[in-house]
């Protein structure tokens, strides 16, 4: 068993990774690490896990033997600082995206991976479902010639206390969903892009948006003049869907990005109309037991800490473009792979997680 510590204890935290623990039949959480100690004495106790401690003990308890591996749900400024120490001490890591807020940061974490010889994995826990998987095989089949054109649409009216609509947390429906987005067309491209352009608004009158924009739309350019184009936001009807128009048809995916639903994927061609309705998995089970059994083999994971980077270098283009209103080139960067079969881990869902 791989032993995990949970680092932040927020909703994905709660909602997704702890549930799908016990599902995986190759991991185990032995520690929680927290701001709020008495209310995630509550927490622990559902889950039989013994040790909770506040963040300034983090340091000594990756010195000690009681975990593996953490897992690290924080405020995406405070990745970087978790993920150092904790591969600097020995152990593997799992961050959650945006894996840091700066390009050094990235760099600097990917280096104390090779440094330690310990795994850092960025949690993509869509490279394990076997609905982008099967997509993403459909388009390198063939089914709708070559993709020229990528859009996609993701969306959710944000609750008001939700950490993500704080500046100080580089909080924003771009941060946040839309980098499902970017990662979504590099892989159904099989390349990185090269150019972006972005528009972000926000509503003055919603108190929600005091510190960040509400919603943003994003044009990429990628290399054999390919466009890519999403609008996220924080304060629409809920919508999760992308769309692949080739040479010869058009695949869908909706959801395109979630993971409370299973996932339908609609392609059209002049031959004919295909439906797949994909069973439903865990994604986050599948996740973990893909990384847990990385760190037992001594395998690096495919969303490793590279993966991360390319799109956060990403992620900073557009919002160089958003504050200069201008269109920003990206320096020419080496597609390495995207998921695949290998990747996949299907693994029934569980119970639903108990609030607090």
């Amino acid at each position: 068993m791989i032993r995990y510590a949970v680092v932040g204890l927020g909703w994905i935290s709660k909602k997704a990774f702890l549930p799908a623990v016990a599902l995986t039949g190759n991991s185990v959480v032995t520690a929680l690490v927290t701001g709020k100690i008495e209310k995630s004495r509550q927490i622990a106790a559902q889950y039989g896990i013994e040790t909770v401690i506040p963040y300034e003990d983090f340091d000594a308890l990756v010195s000690g033997d009681l975990i593996d591996a953490v897992y690290i749900a924080v405020p995406n400024p405070l990745h970087a600082a978790f993920a150092i120490s904790a591969l600097k001490h020995g152990k593997h890591v799992m961050v959650e995206k945006p894996m840091a807020t700066s390009l050094p940061d990235a760099e600097a974490m990917i280096r104390a991976s090779q440094q330690s010889g310990k795994l850092l994995m960025t949690s993509y826990r869509l490279h394990h479902d076997i609905g982008t998987v099967e997509a993403l095989k459909s388009i390198r089949s063939g089914a709708i010639g070559e993709p020229r054109f990528f859009s996609a649409t993701f969306s959710f009216q944000s609750d008001a206390d939700n950490h993500r609509l704080n500046l100080e947390h580089w909080g924003g429906p771009l941060q946040d969903i839309g980098i499902y987005c970017i990662n979504a067309a590099r892989h159904v491209f099989a390349a990185e892009p090269v150019e972006v352009q972005a528009i972000a608004c926000r509503d003055e009158s919603d108190p929600r948006f005091l510190e960040i924009s509400d919603s943003i739309a994003v044009t990429m350019r990628f290399p054999g003049n390919r466009l890519a184009q999403f609008c996220c936001s924080f304060a629409a009807h809920p919508i999760d869907t992308y769309r692949v128009v080739g040479t010869k048809g058009v695949l869908s995916m909706e959801p395109g990005f979630r993971f409370e639903t299973p996932m339908t994927m609609k392609t059209e061609t002049s031959t004919g109309f295909k439906r797949i309705e994909f069973p439903h998995f865990d994604h986050f089970a599948g996740q973990i037991a893909y990384f847990s059994g990385c760190i037992a083999d001594g395998t690096r994971p495919i969303d490793d800490g590279e993966e991360g980077l390319a799109d956060l270098r990403v992620l900073l283009a557009i919002e160089r473009s958003v504050s200069t209103g201008l269109s920003v080139s990206l320096e020419p960067l080496n597609y390495r792979h995207g998921p695949g079969t290998a990747s996949v881990r299907m693994i029934e869902s569980g119970p639903a997680a108990l609030e607090f």
